[in-house]
Parts: structure tokens; sequence; C-alpha cells
């Protein structure tokens, strides 16, 4: 299939070759995968859901859509709506544009895009702007109380609407008036699985507060009332607290007072209250089965709410009175009766409410009646519904949507004779389906379904379902277009899928079989008197409101219209209404079922394409000419096709026009004729002729046009190097010029110089004494060396000694002083430092050096040690007179006192001892009896080994001529090893004037009693060395410590 230029797929179906459904669902698919969800069928619009937010939305595609005509862009919803627009604003035309579609197509979003884009592009002003707030704003009220979430749709319209927006000769808004169709009320009392009731329920129930909640006598759960389906209470992406916010937001916004709007939640409240009475069988004294309320608790809080008798409400749920010319006779209702009126009030309740609330809208934005105004219609109505068990509402859905194809086609066939008559073309006869004798077969006066369904209602005697359908048998056996179980027997048929309780009608979109159950139900729509009345005694202003027939003065006996007369009625004033306007279509698509973007499934799509008739539309559209279009912009296209046209024409268009179709060997008389002021094209083949000429003729004049630019960029380009050449070159000889005069004029500069020189020299040589030039010298060396040593007296660093900066020397010559005056310095700063530290402070430094020396860079533990002052008391040592007892007053004071642990020289295990240091010994002690149990001399410590790890492990090794020597060296554990060997290396050197040698090893040798024994420390896995030691026997000569 050749398509146009620059699209995906064909974007007008009329376009389409060849022109069959499965090319149509082929082309559909391919720009819904390429999200492209807008086609047009001639000024018709298919909208395919996307499931998703698309960017093609917003002010910037208004603004581009408000400045175009219909085909000038791709196809869009704000193309349609901008030509409804203009052509009521600047054509004085009333439009309507009718949205149509399964449930879940889209057509509320379409309704809210139109609105929204009128909205955008018509007049400013106060009074303007509130009105247009006020439209707008019905949309949340209305989508709260009429929409509900299906199996099909999360937020599906269960009923028509209607608006007409008026405008004024300018083309501003005043106002409108909704019309809304056939609320799906049953809705209210029972919902099929996976389905919710209407929004407004879950809405008041989540979003109310609390004190809200219990003025009108309710709870928050959802599964503690009965209507409301158990099962689903929550719809994915729908904030249901918020959206009542939105609600009420909105009609504070229309104009509802804050007492009307909790009128209206009252009364919502009173239909959820009513699904929670309940009803139990009792028996009358006859013995007659009768019914009456179990919990007296739901009807007395219905009754305080509402003002009403509890007792007459409970009278009025549980019998009926039936009203004669005579008399009055009194029944009592048995438990399924009773619970059938309680549905019927619960669904009238609802259904007036919802009414009200319309009408209530339209006084808010009515318009006044001495007003000249202009109207744009918008309805968005139910599509034409095939279902598995179709019942009393599809059939009357259905009968609407035969109704607007019979307008589309009579429409559009009057749309297309108009135009050939202003063209001067002679009109021929289009063949196309008539469902006219369908609309006839339903709503005939005398002889159609909806009447006979209205005489069953009112004839006395035993009516039923069944007797209903077999006078529709009777009536309408030999009609084309009916069928039932008895018309197929009387032909010979057989169709096991015809039940005996069903007739089926050959509609436009196909064959629809009818359960008539329920019918004559549902067509009644009867409300018990008794509940009118006792409704109407209620002392709520609005709930009184909605039941006028209640009030005894008005009481008729005459029995109200039917459900089917009414929605009979309410079509044929529409249809009236729409015959007065110009009619704008969107056909609205469901791509699948699942609501999942990206799916696309040819046969559901492919059932909704027969059910909205598009192929058919098609077929009407391209019964004349599949294509027309004004001369100019016809022209302006295809002039390029002839080189008499090309590249100017100076002719007018419709010469121009004729020029080019005579020059094309495919564009012949047949194909083509000329109207007065467009081209009428019969065939989309020839108009495909067309694009691909001149296709072919474009990318012939890119290859001249390319051909010739790159001609002329060259030779322009050729052209600037010469010039930038010649200009380089100037200039660069004048500066190479310039450049040898600066030189030569610098030169002579410096001859003429010298020579000044050496004549002033000549002539003042004996005026000048041998040794100036020294004393010259000597005077600017001093001066430099003065002002450094000032300059170094005012920017001197801080006297702090751990500060090392220090000023640079602004000459190389005084690097050398410059660095020995800083060192000076830093030992005038350390001595300056010393002076002021106490003899104490003295010591404790002395002690960190002396720990520096013999640890830093060797041992584990001492980076963390530096910072911690050495306690030497750890025990709290002065608390305890026995161990100062142990020491004795001759040894001095106690240089080191902690608990350390020591390792058994049998097994390994540990002990604890305390470790007393002295200037003269180190003393071990029982850590609970305080008893001097090892007292070792100084002079006996032959030298003490360590670990690099940061354990506390360390072994004394003692000389063996000493007595404890003899019974071996100690292998002690200590958590303050750093301060207690540098104390005791400090010891030892003050008593015995020598070094105590102190090894770094993770191996060496302990002498235990006679024999010795190598200690190897290792490493454990925490890989810190400050969890507990583990010691392990490795035969007699090995012991494996693990830190």
């Amino acid at each position: 299939m050749t398509l146009l230029e620059g699209s995906i797929g064909v974007e007008d179906l009329v376009l389409l070759e060849p022109l069959e459904e499965e090319s149509m669902l082929k082309n559909l698919q391919l720009r819904y995968e390429n999200k492209e969800i807008y086609t047009y069928i001639g000024n018709v619009l298919v909208s395919v859901n996307p499931y998703q937010q698309l960017p093609i939305y917003g002010p910037e595609f208004i603004a581009k859509y408000q400045e175009c005509t219909f085909y000038e862009l791709k196809p869009h919803i704000y193309a349609l709506a901008n030509v409804a627009y203009q052509s009521l604003k600047f054509r004085d035309r009333d439009q309507c544009i009718l949205i149509t579609g399964e449930s879940g197509a889209g057509k509320t979003e379409a309704s809210k895009l139109v609105m929204s884009y009128v909205a955008a592009v018509c007049g400013k002003g106060e009074q303007v702007n509130s009105v247009k707030e006020q439209l707008l704003q019905s949309n949340p009220v209305l989508e709260a109380f009429g929409n509900a979430k299906t199996i099909r749709n999360n937020n599906s319209s269960r009923f028509g609407k209607y608006m007409d927006i008026e405008f004024d000769f300018k083309g501003s808004p005043l106002g409108g008036v909704i019309t809304n169709y056939l609320l799906e009320k049953s809705r209210v009392v029972k919902q099929l699985k996976g389905e919710r009731n209407f929004h407004i329920f879950y809405q008041l129930l989540a979003g109310a507060d609390a004190q809200l909640l219990a003025a009108l006598k309710l709870e928050r759960d959802t599964g503690g009332y009965a209507y409301l389906n158990r099962e689903v209470s929550r719809v994915d992406g729908m904030d249901d607290a918020s959206n009542f916010k939105s609600v009420q937001s909105a009609m504070t916004v229309i104009g509802f007072s804050e007492e009307e709007i909790r009128w209206v939640l009252e009364v919502t409240a009173l239909v959820l209250k009513l699904g929670n009475v309940k009803l139990s069988d009792e028996f009358q004294a006859n013995g007659i089965s009768a019914s009456g309320i179990s919990d007296a608790r739901g009807v007395r809080e219905i009754g305080e709410m509402m003002g009403l008798d509890s007792k007459e409400l409970e009278r009025a749920l549980c019998s009926r009175t039936m009203a004669t010319a005579k008399e009055k006779v009194v029944t009592a209702l048995n438990v399924v009766q009773a619970q059938y009126a309680r549905d019927a009030l619960a669904k009238n309740i609802y259904s007036r409410l919802f009414n009200w609330i319309v009408n209530r809208i339209n006084e808010s934005i009515k318009v006044g009646t001495g007003e000249k105004k202009k109207v744009m219609g918008v309805l968005d109505i139910y599509g034409f519904e095939i279902l598995e068990d179709n019942s009393f509402e599809q059939f009357v859905i259905n009968y609407c949507n035969e109704k607007l194809q019979q307008v589309f086609i009579e429409l559009t066939l009057k749309e297309e004779q108009e135009e050939y008559k202003r063209e001067g073309i002679p009109w021929q006869k289009v063949d196309y389906f008539d469902n006219g004798i369908i609309c006839n077969l339903i709503e005939h006066n005398q002889r159609g379904i909806l009447a006979m369904l209205d005489e069953e209602c009112l004839r006395p005697g035993v009516v039923s379902d069944s007797t209903f359908l077999a006078k529709l048998n009777q009536l309408f056996s030999k009609h084309s277009h009916y069928e039932s179980k008895v018309t197929q027997n009387a032909q010979r048929q057989y169709d096991h899928t015809m039940g005996l309780s069903c007739f089926r009608i050959c509609h436009y979109a196909g064959k629809v079989t009818y359960n008539v159950n329920s019918f004559i139900d549902k067509n009644n729509d009867l409300l018990f008197r008794d509940l009118s009345q006792a409704m109407w005694k209620a002392k709520h202003p609005l709930l009184r409101s909605l039941f006028p027939e209640g009030d005894p003065k008005q009481a008729s006996l005459k029995r109200p219209p039917t459900a089917g007369a009414q929605f009979k009625s309410s079509v044929a004033i529409l249809m009236k209404n729409l015959y007065s306007k110009n009619p704008n279509y969107i056909r609205c698509i469901k791509p699948n079922e699942h609501q999942q973007r990206g799916q696309f499934s040819r046969e559901l799509v492919a059932t909704q394409a027969r059910y909205l008739g598009l192929l058919e539309n098609v077929r009407v559209r391209r019964a004349g000419y599949a294509f027309r279009q004004g001369y100019k912009p016809f022209l302006e296209r295809y002039r390029l096709l002839s080189r008499s046209t090309w590249p100017r024409w100076n002719g007018g268009d419709r010469e121009g026009v004729e020029k080019i179709l005579g020059e094309l060997s495919a564009c012949t008389s047949e194909e083509v004729t000329f109207g007065k002021t467009k081209i009428f094209i019969k065939s989309p083949k020839t108009l495909f002729y067309l694009e691909e000429q001149r296709r072919l003729r474009i990318q012939q004049l890119a290859t001249l046009i390319q051909k010739i630019y790159r001609g002329w960029r060259c030779r322009t380009h050729y052209q600037q190097m010469r010039k930038s050449q010649i200009l380089i070159s100037s200039w660069f000889r004048g500066t190479m010029q310039k450049k040898r005069y600066g030189k030569m004029k610098a030169s002579v500069l410096l001859i003429q110089a010298f020579v000044r020189g050496w004549k002033a020299r000549k002539d003042y040589r004996k005026y000048f004494r041998s040794g100036a030039a020294l004393t010259l010298s000597s005077f600017i060396y001093k001066s430099l060396a003065q002002k450094f040593l000032l300059g170094l007296k005012n920017n001197l660093p801080s006297t702090s000694i751990l500060d090392k900066k220090w000023p640079a020397a602004p000459y190389k010559c005084f690097t050398t002083a410059n660095q020995e005056l800083q060192r000076l310095y830093h030992q005038w700063k350390c001595k300056k430092f010393r002076d002021q530290l106490s003899p104490k402070q003295v010591e404790v430094l002395r002690e960190k050096l002396c720990a520096s020396e013999l640890f830093k860079d060797k041992k584990a533990a001492y980076p963390p040690s530096v910072p911690v002052p050495f306690r030497g008391d750890y025990i709290g040592l002065r608390g305890n007179p026995k161990l100062q007892k142990l020491t004795g007053r001759e040894e001095g004071p106690v240089l080191m006192a902690e608990t350390v642990r020591k390792v058994n020289r049998g097994n390994g295990k540990t002990s604890s001892r305390i470790l007393l240091l002295t200037k003269g010994h180190v003393i071990l002690t029982d850590s609970k009896k305080s008893q001097a149990k090892t007292v070792i001399g100084l002079e006996s410590v032959a030298g003490v080994s360590v670990t690099s790890f940061q354990d506390g492990l360390f072994c004394l090794h003692l000389s063996e001529i000493s007595s404890v020597g003899s019974k071996g060296d100690f292998l002690l554990v200590s958590e303050h090893v750093v301060e207690l060997l540098t104390k005791m290396y400090r010891a030892v050197l003050d008593t015995t004037q020598r070094q105590l040698p102190i090894t770094v090893a993770e191996q060496f040798s302990v002498k235990f009693k006679e024999s010795n024994v190598t200690v190897k420390v290792t490493q454990g896995p925490r890989g810190n060395g400050s969890g507990k030691l583990s010691c392990k026997k490795k035969g007699s000569h090995g012991l494996e410590v693990t830190v």
C-alpha cells in the first residue's frame, strides 16, 4: 500500500486501499504501535485508547492546531474541536460532537479534551473564566456520582450525558445545559464480581473526616455495608480521599452552598444505610407470610438523620397499600418482596438524587433567555453493546446507537449532497444499508417492540416476560431483522445459541440476542406509593423534594410512564437536537480488555469496528469521490509536477490545476471532476499516484538544489580563500618589516648609549675614587640586610613549638642566614617552653620520650598510648593499706601498680596478679589475698621480650644467679605494657646504672625451671591483637600464643 508522505500508515481511512476490514485493522494497529492514536474517516475522528499519558496535549499543541486547518496537521482531537468551534464562531452554525464507543474506550477523556480545548481558545475575562471553570468543574461531580469501576474500565460512565455549551456572538461561553440518560441505578444494590458501586460511596467513606462521618452515622470500613462490594474497595491509581476533596471543591465552584453539599452527602449516606436494613420472616395471625425489621437500629438512625418516623418507614418497607376508587387494602410483604421494595427505594433515591444534582448544575450554568446565543453540544453516550447476557439495558442502549447511526448516515449523505450541489457536480444515488427498518422495528408507535412492551406492562391479567416474548413472536414472525426460537422452528432452522426466553435483532453492527427475563420489571420501574409517601413526610428538605408524588394533595392513580417510553422520548428529543446542528463524530476504540499500554487485540478491535460501523462510514464517504480539495492548496502542493506551473504560475488557481492534471496520463476525466471551488478525485489510487509523482519530483528538485548549492559553496569558498590569502600575505609582509625596523632602531640606540657612556667615563675618570665600587656595594648589602632583618622582626611566627612556619628569604644570599635564624628561634622557643614546665611535667615528658625511643615504629601498641597520660596507679593503691605495706617505706613511692595476668608455665592458662613496681623491686601479689608471692629485684632482671603486635604480652628474663631466677622467667600480660616497660627501663637505669635490654620479636625463648620453652606469638583472625590471648602447648618445648 502506498503511503502519504511523512505519515505512519494512512491518516484518513477514506484513502485506504484495498478497502477491507483486514487492511483497516492493520492500519489502525500500525498507527497505534507508533503512538498515533488518532485516524480520520473524512471529518470523523477514530480514537484508540493508549492507556497512558502521551505528550501530545497542552497549551503548545492547542496553539498549533488553533492556527491550522483540519487536514494540515496530523489527526488530532484538537483538530476536530477546532473545526467545530471555528464553524460555530465564524459561520454561525450550531455544532454537536458525538462521542461513542465501548466502556473503557476513552469517551469521558475525549469529552474532557474537547471541553479543555474550547475553554483554552475562547475569550478571556473574569466572567468568562468563571463560566469556563463551572463547566469544567461539572465533570468531577458527575464522575463521582455517575461513574464506577467495571470489569472493563476503572472509571466507566454508567450514564449517558449530553451537554449544550452556549456561546455569545464573540465565541465566549455563557453557560450550558446538561442532559443525562439512563443512569445504571441497578448498580446501587448489586455489582458483578470485580466491580464497584458508584465512586461517591467510597470517596465519602475514605475522604470524610471523623466529625462528618459521625454526623452521617457512618463508619470508615467499606466492608460494613451490604451495597458495597467487599472484594473490591480500592482501585489502582485512584485516590478516593483526594477525589472526595476535589468533588467538594468542584461543587463549591459550581455554586452549591454548604447546606446543599451537606444535604447531598446525607442522602448518599441514606442509600448506604438502607442496604444494611435487615429483613426477617414473620407470620401474621392467619398464617400468611410477612416480614419485619430484625435490627431496628439502622431504621432508627435513618429516621434520626432524615427526620422520619422509624415506625412509618418500617411499615412502608414491610407492607403495601392498594388503593382503588372506593377503598384501600393493606397487604403484608414477604421477605423477598420487602427486600425488592427496599432495593427499589434505594435505587430510586440515588437516581433522583443524580437527576437533582444535574438540575442543580444546570441552574448554576444556565443562560438568560433574552441573550442570543450559539450552541455546541457534546454527546458522551454508551457505545453499541453485545454481552454474553443482554438485557433491557443493552436493548435501549443499542436502540440509541441505531438512531445515532441513522443520524450519521442521513447527515453525512446530506452534507455530501449539499457539497455536490454547491460545486455544480451532478448527484448520484449512493447504495448503503438504511437501518430505518431496524429503528422502526423497535420504536414504531403501534407495532414496535417498545410499544408491545408498554402494552404488556399496562395489560390487566397475568403479565410475564414469556407472554411479552410470545406477543413479539406472533407480531414479528416474518420480520427479516427479528429472530427467536419460535421463528427459527417455523423456518426449520436449528440454533443452539438461541434460548427459549430470548429473541434476536439484526442490528447494523451485528446480531444481538436479548434475554427477556426482567424486561417487564425494568420497564415498569415501580416504586410502591407507601415508600414515596414515607419519603415525602421526611423533614429533610432535599429528600422530601425528590418524591413530589408522595404529597397526598398530588396523589394520582394514573400510572407513571414506563422506563422504555421515557427513554424513547429522550432519544427523540436528542435526535431532534442533533438534526438541528452540524455533527462532528469521535469514534472511541478500546485496544485490549486488560487496560495495558501497547497491546492491540485485533479480534476485539474488529468487533468494535463493526459495532461502530467504521467500514460503513468509509463506504458512505467514498460513495462519490474519495478526495476533494480547494484549488489553491491543491495547486500549492502539486504545482511542481508541471513545467508550466513551476517555479511560478501567474494564472488562476483552477487553470493551474487543469494544466497540471492535463500533463499527467493517469488523471483521466473519469477519475477527476472540477467543481466551482474544489477538485474532486474519485479513486484513492489517483491521489497516491499524485503523491508518488510529487515524491519523485521532490527528489529531482532536491538533487538540482544540492548541485547548485554545492557549486555555489565551492566558488564562494575559493573566493574567500583567495581573499584571505592576499590579506594574510600583506599583513605578514608588513609585520616582518615592522619587526626588522624595530630591531634596527633598538640596535642603534644601544650603540649610541655605549658610545656616550664610554665618552663620559673617559672625561670624568680622573674624578672617580678607586674604592667607590666596594663602598657602594657594601652600603647596598647592609641596606638589604637591614631591610631583611627588620622585615623578619615584624613577621615572626607564633611562639608555639608546634608552629614550624618561617618566612622565606627575599634573596638567595640570605638563605643560609635565614635557616640559622630559624634554628635559633626554634631552640629559643623550646627553651622557653621547657622553662615554663613544672618538674612533674618534665618527668612525664621524659617518660614519653623514653617510650618513644624504646617502642616507636617497633610495637603496634605504641601509637595509641602517645596521647594517653601515664597514670602509674591503676588499682587504687592509696585506698589499699595492705598493698602499701608490701612495698616498705625504704623502697620509696610505687612507680607502677596494675593488675596483670600471669601465664602458667605448665598448661598455658592465665591467672590474675597485682604487679607493683618500685625503684628496687618488681612485686607480684595475689589479687585476692594481697600477699606477696614473688619479689624480684631489678638487678635480677636480665631483659624483657615483647611482640610487635598491639597486645600486652611480655616476658621478664631473670638472671640465673638470683634466687627467683632459678624457677624460671615470667610470662605476663599487661593492658599498659608500654607504660610499664618504660617505667621499668628507667628504674633499672637509675638503680643499676645499666640499660635494660628490651627485645621486640614474635618468637623468643623463655626459661621454665630447667628447660627452655620457645614462645611463638601469632595474630588471630580479628587482626587487631586486642582480644583475649589463647595459649596452647606444642610439645614439651613449645608454646603457641594467639593474640
